[in-house]
Formats: C-alpha cells, structure tokens, sequence
C-alpha cells in the first residue's frame, strides 16, 4: 500500500487519513446508490405498507437502514414522508428508532477483518459492472464496488494510522477522550462535519485496531456519533411543515436521551460489552454501538405517542392558511436521491393536479351555458393554478430523471409527464376552447335554451365519469378502471352524434341569433370530445405500464 512506512510525517497522515476516509465515503455512497437501485421500489412498498404499530415502525425503519446502509438515508426519508402527509409523526418517530439499530449493520461489517478482500471486490464489482449488460447485474456490481471501496478506505486509514503509536502528543490526546464528555463531543462534531455515523464508527474501529484508543474512548464517541448523525435530519427538516421539524426534532431528542442515560455507565457497558464479545477491540465497539441502540430502543419504543404529543405542544401549528393549488405538497427536495420514492411522491402530486382539474371540469357546463363573466373569470385563474403547479411537478420529475439510475424508473418517468401532459392540456383547453365560448355567449347574447342543455348534458356526464375513472386509476395504479374509460368510447360517440343531430334540427328554428347560437353549442360538443380525448390517453398511460410489464405494446386505437 501508499503507506507502508513507519516514519512519521503529519502530511503523509493527513493525506492518508483523509484520503482513506473520502475513498471510504465515496464506497459508501455507491453503495447507498446502488441498493436504491436495486431495493428502490421494495422499499417504497415497505414504507407505503406501514400500521401505525410502534414495533413494525421501528423494524421497518432497522430494516430499512440496514439495506441502505445510512440511517441519514432513512431519517431524511422518513422526515420528507412526514412533510408529505404519507406518515403520521409516530410512525416516524418509529423509523427514526429503528434506525438507529441499524446502522450499526454497517458498524458489524466493518468490524469484521476483511478489509484485505477490498481490491478483490472493486475488481469484480467493476467487471461486473462492465462485461455483464443486465440493469441488475450491473447495479449488483455497483455494489460489490461500493463494498470494495468502503473496505479500502478502511485500510487506507489503518496505513495512515500506523505511525501514530510512536507519537506521545496524539496518544496523550487520544487518553483524554476517555473522560465522557470530551469523547461524545469529539464523536457529535465529527459526525456533523461528514453527515455519516459509519465514517465517525469506522475511524473509531480503525484506532482502536492499532491499539491507539481504549474501548471507552471509542463507546464515548460513538454515543457522540448518534447526536452528530441528527444534524442531517435537522437540516432536511427546515423551510418545510411542521410535522417534519418535529420528526428531525424527535431524531434529536432520541439520540440525546439515549446518550445521557449511558454517558455515566459507559464503564459498566465496557464491561458488558467484553464479557459477551471475543478479546478484538474493533468488534467489541462494533458489539457495544449494537448494545446501546438495540437497549435504547427497547426502553423509549414505549414513548413515542407522548413524545408525538409533547412535540405537537412544543412545536404548535402555524395559524391556518388558505390552502393553495401553487404550492406542492407531496415534492419533497430530500427524496430525490432514491428516485423510487421520489416518483411515489411525484405521483401523488400529479394525482392532486388531476383532483384540481376534475374540480374544474365540474364546474365547467354551467359556467358555459348560464354563466357571467366571474364565473368565466374563475376557470382562468384555476387554469393559471394548474399551470403553475404543472411547473413544479414537471421541474421535480426533470430533477428525477437527472438521478435515474434504471430503465424501468426512465420509463415511468414518462408515464408521469405524459399523464402530467394530458392533465395540462385539460386544463387549457377549458380555458381557450370553454371560457371563451362562454365569452363569446355572453357578447353576442346568445341563449342557450333548456331543452339543448338537457340534451347536452348525458354528454358532458359522461365526460367527467371518464375524467373519475382515468384519475382512479392513476391514484391505484389499476387496470380496471383505466379499461372502463376506453369502453365509453362508443357511448361518448353516441351521445355526441344525438347532441349534433338535436343541434342540426334547432338550426332551422325560428330564434334571434340562431347562426352563432349553433356555432357556439356545436364547439361544446366537439371539445367535450376532446375533453375525452385527453382522459382516454391517460388512461393508456395507465394501461401501458401493465402492457409493458407483460411484455407486450399497449393498445393504439382511439
């Protein structure tokens, strides 16, 4: 290795130990990305699945934490849930625990000595990477890489460290960090410094392995790596609701809780820990970050509906606002690295967009055929509503797509913005093609008589019966309602061919303005039609994701 070398030299250290330390974020990293990859989608349907049980919460949040190797990971995602409305605070107070447990999978793995297989695994996890095309095998080698990586720096840290045992200053500091405070302070600031507990954990398990810091030192920094880890949360948690700042604040309280009641015990936990462990200082950190977690857990799982309330009465509600159409509620910034979830929240944004525009496709008749002018004003400012938020969804799915990491995420991303496409030109069409024949109604004052808006009207109904079923079977991802709206084809033929037939018969009526009359209702039955055009095509988009997965094209007849 670069360091092989005993002679001391504090750049040859500093280079080491932070090179050593980068290679070993940056494995991490990889790592982290390529489980997304791979586990993405079992874990968005793990997180969507979750009871309001303390104990599945908390699992759930473990399990979670071990795939990703980041509680960080796992705490921002819990807190961007929260934030969304997809999570009640005490599921995610459940997670935040759960989490803690496991990342110490990640403490466990470094412990193990098998940091000389590293340059093997970055050599198979690149060829891998390379030679086999398969989207899977290739994000399974990304793995093996990120692993590689992770043990590399490892030892690139360990070479690094060597020299330090004949340094009397640096031991001298190190046997300082045996009082409590002074290792839990060291530990926080390190780990808000490199917003990863692992890095804080494996340094520790690196020193500890050359003999360089007692196993109370490394108990005393590790307990300090739990509280530096919140920072992460804690900034995730700001500019957004009030749900989030108290889930990143329940993370804190956690982690501070659980340190102060071991702070004055570490000697005992020292103890416990070398009794059930072998005579190997890196395992038994490793042993006593698991023991104090898992301890922790099991003592505070019990208070996390008490912690919700006391944090609701610590962090109270803003006064109500009137809720506005502009601003997102489901895109969430902190989701964007696990493109998966990111999607899941995109969606149901989108679901909101396709709620907005049913609202004005409800309203829409009635403001046409009886409607003044700030009934017609209405529709245009909630079609500038839908156009705004149409912005910001296809802003975050851009955003997504930027960090795709697989063909299936690209393609559903598609799926996204074309059903995103289809709701916007809904809405545009109710304001060029509706609002102004409403416009042109009231300017030439026309009249639409009773009997032609009744004729119209089992047109225009089932025109938003297709609208309901297209976006049901956008929120439920379901075949069957999106094949219920291409059934009404012929029924929507029907009824536009009876209303035209009703309209040509009016045409010879002896009524003021006839001409511009029969112009006018003949245009709100042809974009009624194409009202429907547009909610057939979403349903498509629906239907193509379940053609795909069979391995066959989706419909193409109109």
């Amino acid at each position: 290795m670069v360091l092989a070398a005993t002679e001391f030299s504090a750049g040859a250290l500093a280079m080491g130990l932070l090179g050593g330390l980068c290679v070993f974020l940056f494995g991490m990293s990889q790592l982290t990305d390529a489980v997304k990859a791979v586990a993405g989608r079992g874990m968005k349907t793990l997180l969507s699945r979750l009871t309001t049980g303390r104990f599945r919460s908390a699992l759930t949040g473990a399990l979670v934490t071990a795939v990703f190797q980041s509680s960080t990971v796992t705490t921002v995602l819990a807190v961007g849930f929260v934030s969304t409305g997809l999570l009640t605070l005490s599921q995610a107070i459940g997670i935040i625990m759960g989490a803690h447990v496991g990342t110490t999978v990640t403490a466990q793995i470094i412990a193990f000595k098998v940091t000389k297989y590293a340059l093997v695994l970055v050599a198979v996890g690149y060829g891998v990477r390379v030679f086999i095309r398969t989207e899977r095998s290739r994000q399974a080698g990304m793995m093996l890489f990120g692993l590689g990586l992770l043990f590399l720096g490892m030892e690139l840290m360990m070479e690094a460290t060597a020299p330090l045992r004949g340094q009397p200053a640096f031991i001298d500091f190190l046997g300082s960090l045996d009082h409590p405070i002074l290792g839990i302070v060291m530990g926080t600031l390190v780990t808000a410094l490199v917003h990863s507990s692992a890095a804080t954990t494996g340094v520790v398990i690196v020193l500890a392995s050359r003999g360089l810091i007692t196993l109370e030192a490394g108990i005393a920094i590790v307990l300090g790596a739990n509280i530096g880890t919140c920072v992460t949360a804690i900034l995730a948690a700001l500019g957004k609701g009030r749900d989030a700042l108290r889930a990143a604040l329940a993370h804190l309280s956690f982690s501070v809780v659980g340190v102060l009641l071991w702070a004055w015990f570490i000697p005992q936990l020292s103890s416990m820990v070398r009794a059930v462990s072998p005579p190997d200082a890196p395992r038994q950190i490793a042993n006593a970050h698991t023991l104090f977690n898992l301890a922790n857990l099991m003592l505070l799982i019990w208070f996390t509906a008490p912690l919700a309330a006391l944090l609701r009465r610590l962090v109270p509600e803003r006064p109500a606002k009137v809720p506005e159409i502009r601003v997102p509620k489901y895109l969430d910034a902190g989701l964007l690295e696990t493109p998966e979830l990111a999607l899941r929240s995109a969606w149901l944004e989108v679901g909101r967009l396709g709620a907005h525009a049913r609202g004005m496709l409800a309203g829409l008749l009635p403001a046409v055929l009886r409607g003044r002018e700030p009934d017609l004003a209405r529709l245009s400012r909630d079609e500038e509503d839908l156009e705004a938020l149409y912005e910001e969804i296809l802003h975050y799915l851009r955003q997504i797509s930027i960090r795709a990491t697989t063909t299936a995420q690209v393609e559903e991303i598609g799926r996204c913005i074309a059903v995103l496409n289809h709701l916007q030109n809904v809405g545009r069409t109710i304001q060029t093609s509706f609002v102004e024949l409403g416009r042109d109604r009231l300017k030439r004052e026309v009249e639409v008589s009773p009997v032609t808006a009744e004729v119209l009207a089992p047109l225009f109904t089932k025109v938003l019966e297709a609208c309901d079923l297209s976006l049901a079977a956008v929120a439920r991802n379901e075949r069957e309602p999106a094949g219920r709206v291409l059934d009404l084809k012929d029924e929507i033929h029907d009824l536009s061919a009876r209303a035209k037939a009703h309209l040509l018969d009016r045409l010879a009526a002896d009524a003021p303005n006839r001409q511009w009359t029969f112009r006018i209702e003949t245009d709100i039955v042809e974009n009624l039609k194409r009202l429907y055009y547009f909610e057939k095509r979403i349903a498509k988009a629906v239907l193509g994701e379940f053609e795909a997965s069979e391995g066959r094209a989706a419909p193409e007849a109109e």
